[in-house]
């Protein structure tokens, strides 16, 4: 599966963004998909997951109540719904997939990988 990450941009802190990861090339309802995202000088971080099967969410601590993931599977899409963004989310953001049942949230846990996308967020 080929997964192509958009939606990225440069926001006030406080502002939204919605990013998007569209797959093809794979039966994506079947994949779980995550989210993470690299700071400048820092290791690519855990975001988000949801799974495949029933849709189970799962957030790192420094996003909950400020992101949401979600999917469109008639369209093979996720979303990572940004609200309330702040400074240090600025980072490239890159979804990620792999025909798991849980959600991982390691960088290994992923055989497939998109391509990046760099959001901003200015104080």
């Amino acid at each position: 599966v080929q997964l192509q990450a958009s939606g990225g941009g440069l926001v006030q802190a406080g502002g939204s963004l919605r990013l998007s990861c569209a797959a093809s090339g794979g039966t994506f309802s079947t994949y779980t998909v995550g989210w993470f995202r690299q700071a400048p000088g820092k290791e690519r971080e855990f975001v988000a997951g949801i799974t495949w099967r029933v849709g189970y969410t799962y957030y790192e601590d420094s996003v909950k109540g400020r992101f949401t993931i979600s999917r469109d599977n008639a369209e093979n899409t996720v979303y990572l719904q940004m609200n309330s963004l702040k400074p240090e989310d600025t980072a490239v953001y890159y979804c990620a997939a792999d025909r798991r049942l849980s959600i991982g949230r390691s960088t290994d846990s992923y055989d497939y990988w998109g391509q990046g996308t760099l959001v901003t967020v200015s104080s």
